[in-house]
């Protein structure tokens, strides 16, 4: 990261900008439960017609302002994360071509490209999502949670409960999958390599008549590949399920607990529906920032 972090140095402005952006994005979205259990038990209980709309506009209203807060923030990343791979390209295409001829021979251009092409494109992204996310989907998280104690200390102990329970799952799968994903790379490498090797040789490996043999020495590494991807894949996929389990059971608790305290006048039925938002947007935002963490 020593070596990374002076090539956002000129972008530094956006850097801070993006994130303040998306900070006020995620204030935004706390506030829409809230509006929403106001509609709930001030507007429709009473069938006053006049607030709904109000509140409705409201609504609208903050609806438009994180859409342009959004649009901003990412104008702002992706100018940082455009300029930052540019200048990170350079520099490695200019640190290419001071390698001796050994160590080309040793790294292989398959891979030299790879690092050109594909790594660098995956560092594009994680930058341009770090820069937007990494402060939205902390802050969103904790904010849910603080915002449910604002509503109902007793049900924000669902959330306190949940909220570790989700991280650990994160975690767990992050653990395994993580190094897993060296392995495709240096499948891809091997791919590349392969590739590269039949069109350099087509005269010689057809001369010889090794046609069905290369085909299937390619056919193998792309298996390789394609089983070490599926690994991954079937082990990310448990990521959704299991968390969604998690989150549903905290829902099933919510409002167990919401209709208990509803019916002796300690909790309304917005508040419900809201502490309910703020559980589904704690899933998103830990998703989010455990993908972010992936990427990189």
């Amino acid at each position: 990261m020593r070596t990374l972090l002076p090539f956002l140095n000129p972008y530094r402005k956006e850097c801070v900008l993006a994130p303040l952006f998306k900070l006020l994005e995620a204030v935004l979205e706390l506030f829409v439960p809230l509006i929403m259990a106001a509609i709930i038990d001030n507007g429709i209980q009473a069938r006053d017609t006049g607030y709904v709309l109000r509140m409705g506009l409201g609504l609208v209203g903050l609806g438009l302002l994180g859409l342009v807060s959004s649009v901003t923030a990412q104008f702002f990343a992706a100018k940082a994360a455009v300029g930052f791979a540019a200048k990170l390209k350079s520099a490695l295409f200019r640190h290419i071509q001071g390698l001796s001829y050994t160590e080309l021979d040793t790294l292989g251009t398959a891979t030299l490209i790879n690092r050109m092409t594909t790594d660098m494109n995956q560092v594009q992204t994680g930058v341009n999502m770090f820069i937007r996310l990494a402060v939205r989907a902390p802050f969103l998280a904790i904010g849910s949670i603080v915002m449910a104690f604002t509503i109902s200390a007793q049900i924000g102990l669902v959330f306190l409960v949940s909220t570790p329970l989700i991280v650990l799952v994160l975690y767990a799968v992050m653990r395994k999958t993580v190094p897993m994903y060296g392995g495709i790379q240096a499948g891809q490498d091997g791919i590349a390599r392969l590739a590269g090797e039949h069109l350099e040789g087509v005269r010689v490996i057809r001369a010889f008549g090794r046609q069905q043999a290369e085909v299937q020495a390619f056919d193998k590494a792309g298996a390789s590949l394609a089983a070490a991807t599926v690994r991954v894949g079937v082990i990310s996929a448990a990521l959704n399920p299991v968390t969604s389990v998690i989150v549903n059971l905290a829902i099933v608790a919510i409002v167990w607990m919401g209709a208990g305290l509803a019916n002796t006048g300690g909790l309304e039925q917005g508040q419900i529906i809201a502490l309910v938002n703020y559980m589904t947007q704690t899933l998103l935002a830990l998703i989010v920032l455990a993908n972010i963490i992936v990427i990189f």
